[in-house]
């Protein structure tokens, strides 16, 4: 069995981001050679995630006002935030868009569904912070 890893890294201008990484998580299984597996992408932060979903931006939009909505930025609101952070948020909206994703590799390409896509959400950005790309297969 083949195993093959990257990092990408992320150190976005705002403080709250989607950004479709499909490309780049495209490129790393043809770096890594396998044909047949599966493919990990997971932010190896508290406060950012990766999903799949589709690239829509009234879509994104959505998430964002819906996240906003559940988990509001208010460094007053949370107790998290008398630890001297100000992120609370971040980290309750990483916990409902989730940590990782696994897609299955056939032929060599990612095996997606018709409008999916991969995204890395950024939920406390202006620092720099990475997501791990994990393939393992033959």
């Amino acid at each position: 069995m083949r195993t093959y890893r990257k990092e990408l890294w992320f150190n976005t201008e705002t403080r709250v981001a989607l950004i479709n990484i499909t490309g780049e998580v495209e490129e790393a299984v043809r770096e890594s050679g396998v044909r047949e597996g599966l493919c990990l992408v997971n932010a190896m932060h508290i406060t950012a995630s990766v999903f799949i979903n589709d690239d829509e931006e009234g879509l994104h939009e959505d998430f964002l006002e819906w996240l906003n909505k559940l988990a509001p930025y208010d460094p007053k609101r949370y107790r998290h935030n008398l630890t001297g952070e100000d992120n609370a948020d971040a980290h309750l909206k990483r916990q409902i868009m989730g940590r990782e994703v696994v897609v299955a590799i056939t032929g060599g390409k990612l095996d997606l569904g018709p409008w999916e896509q991969i995204f890395y959400g950024e939920f406390d950005g202006r620092r720099p912070k990475r997501v791990l790309i994990k393939i393992i297969g033959e």
